[in-house]
């Protein structure tokens, strides 16, 4: 008998499903799932988390005693967000009830969980990607040093000339995804690292789904440290410039 990868309810049937991509997120995880819990949305929770030595996943399986909402995937090592953004994707596919829409975002506090409906509201009536903007009006970033906010600058502009999809933030972590979206891209999704918010939308412009942006504040992460390292940022910007517009 085949073993799910999944740990927790199978049966779970929620309209959204929340996807928390996780690597030593001990220090912030616990609040984090409360607060997404005390939103009061008929969602799930699923958390991809890569063996964490500081025992992440052993908080989550503690949490689902309470939370039988509370879904985990356990990874044998780090293997970089884009292909945890990926094994997510599918295992929210693989449920007996899907959810209708999948939210992804930091498990840090980047991402203020209360953004969570904004993001929910414009796929449940005119369009299969919401994207949580830092640079549309009203958006915007909390405690970026020069240097970081303007790598991201940068490759929002490069990308924008590159795909065009009608934004203005094609990087942005935050965002929700229609499960018809994910369906139908998620054979072609092949990011390792953070390139992933990249292709997402590529995919999803290239088969002509609507895309959507909503601002969004995007805060520095206070506890734990940024898993951002110099060759992820490297593999990310050889990543925009070699995409080619045609296909």
């Amino acid at each position: 008998m085949h073993r799910s990868p999944i740990e927790g309810n199978l049966e779970v049937n929620s309209d959204t499903g929340v996807l928390l991509p996780t690597y030593c997120e001990a220090a912030n995880i616990e609040k984090l799932i409360q607060e997404i819990e005390n939103l009061g949305l008929n969602i799930s929770i699923m958390v991809i988390d890569d063996s964490s030595p500081d025992h992440t996943a052993d908080m989550v399986r503690k949490l689902q005693t309470k939370h039988e909402n509370l879904l985990l995937v356990m990874r044998p090592q780090k293997s970089g967000l884009g292909t945890a953004i990926t094994d997510g994707f599918r295992a929210f596919l693989s449920l007996k009830n899907p959810p209708k829409h999948i939210i992804t975002m930091d498990a840090d506090f980047s991402h203020n969980p209360k953004e969570i409906p904004k993001l929910i509201a414009p796929v449940q009536t005119e369009c299969d990607l919401v994207v949580g903007s830092r640079y549309q009006k009203g958006g915007g970033t909390k405690d970026w040093s020069v240097m970081r906010l303007a790598i991201s600058k940068i490759a929002n502009l490069i990308t924008k000339v590159k795909i065009d999809a009608g934004i203005h933030d094609y990087t942005s972590g935050m965002r929700c995804y229609s499960t018809k979206l994910v369906r139908s891209m998620i054979s072609d999704l092949h990011s390792q690292t953070y390139e992933i918010q990249i292709e997402t939308i590529r995919q999803a412009n290239l088969r002509r789904f609507k895309i959507k942006e909503i601002p969004i504040i995007f805060i520095n992460r206070k506890k734990g440290k940024s898993k951002l390292s110099i060759n992820e940022i490297r593999d990310f910007l050889s990543y925009i410039l070699s995409i080619d517009r045609r296909c």
